[in-house]
């Protein structure tokens, strides 16, 4: 473009001057009196007329040169930006293909897999939840127990491992239960043993300050005629107590409810052990079968909560070689192991 209005301004300037001269002709020619003013006026006016159509010919013409060189040069550009087009959309085609590559690959394998588990954790966990809110309804409704009760699950017993209480209760009718640990758990065995008519329940606790919450726990429900809080603080177990050493690093001697305050139980029935916490010690609830059985009925039930745990299910173990007890696997949340002296 810039070419062409270098070539065409010479031109036009050109072009101007012999137009002038042109124009001037006619009026020379009336001062010479070679052509009349009338014919002078004509010329001029024939004279402008051509030049303007010669003036509109040289402007389409140079329009016309002026489209081609655009044309000329609108194509070179597209050319260009189609290469560098082509090249881009080529690396970047290949780009998106390995990482579709890679994302096949990632939804093959992982993807899939963790899809399952997520869905097999969200399903487990369902029916754990559904299992549980069963459990409740069937309690509340059985023990007909008052409006609001010390929630379950947690720290606490799960309402599965309770109404399988209550069932053992009503079954067996023991004089005396025993449940290593308190809280909620102990309101609701004693509304089942208020339920049954008869026995009375004596709950161990370690810690002082949760023995007096279990206490005021128990009164609220007005089963203090039923319940009995006691506290037992830990102390080391007398040898032959503690067994055999277990499998695994044992830094201390092992604890265990305080016997002292558990001199006077007698004919144990039912035997709940949900105690102590697995933080003081390994295979911490192992002593409950030597320390308790002796004192326990010949058609007594040990009922082991939290079974599902490997340090549960090693000193389960153990009871059943040590003391030729039989085990039955009840289906639970946390997992529940009842442990008789006679087979089921």
């Amino acid at each position: 473009m810039r070419t062409l209005r270098r070539r065409a301004t010479p031109l036009l300037v050109i072009g101007a001057v012999l137009g002038l001269m042109v124009l001037t002709l006619p009026t020379v020619l009336g001062v010479l009196s070679v052509l009349s003013w009338a014919e002078v006026v004509i010329a001029t006016a024939v004279l402008l007329l051509g030049g303007l159509v010669c003036v509109l010919g040289a402007g389409l013409w140079t329009l016309r040169r002026s489209l081609r060189a655009l044309a000329t040069s609108v194509d070179g550009h597209t050319q260009r930006v189609t290469e560098v087009l082509g090249r881009d959309r080529l690396e970047i085609t290949r780009s998106l293909d390995g990482v579709g590559e890679r994302l096949s690959r990632l939804q093959d394998h992982a993807l899939p897999r963790a899809s399952r588990e997520i869905q097999r954790a969200v399903t487990v966990q369902g029916r754990h939840d559904y299992e549980q809110q069963v459990a409740w309804a069937e309690l509340r409704a059985y023990l007909d127990v008052a409006p609001f009760m010390p929630p379950l699950r947690g720290w606490a017993a799960s309402p599965d491992v309770l109404r399988l209480l209550v069932r053992l209760i009503d079954r067996h009718r023991p004089e005396l239960v025993v449940e290593c640990g308190s809280g909620a758990s102990s309101v609701w065995i004693g509304y089942a043993l208020r339920r049954a008519g008869t026995g009375r329940l004596v709950a161990i606790e370690h810690e002082e300050r949760y023995a007096e919450l279990s206490r005021d726990l128990v009164a609220a429900h007005g089963l203090d005629d039923v319940v009995e809080v006691r506290h037992a603080p830990l102390a080391e177990v007398k040898p032959e107590l503690a067994g055999a050493a277990p499998d695994g690093p044992v830094t201390s001697q092992p604890l265990w409810y305080d016997l002292s305050r558990l001199t006077d139980l007698d004919r144990v029935g039912l035997l709940f052990v949900d105690g102590p916490p697995q933080a003081t010690g390994v295979q911490a609830r192992y002593p409950a079968v030597p320390a308790l059985l002796p004192r326990c009925t010949d058609d007594a039930v040990v009922v082991l909560d939290d079974a599902d745990r490997p340090d549960e299910r090693a000193l389960g173990d153990r009871w059943v070689s040590e003391y030729r007890l039989h085990r039955t696997v009840e289906p639970s949340e946390k997992g529940a192991h009842v442990f008789t002296r006679r087979a089921p």
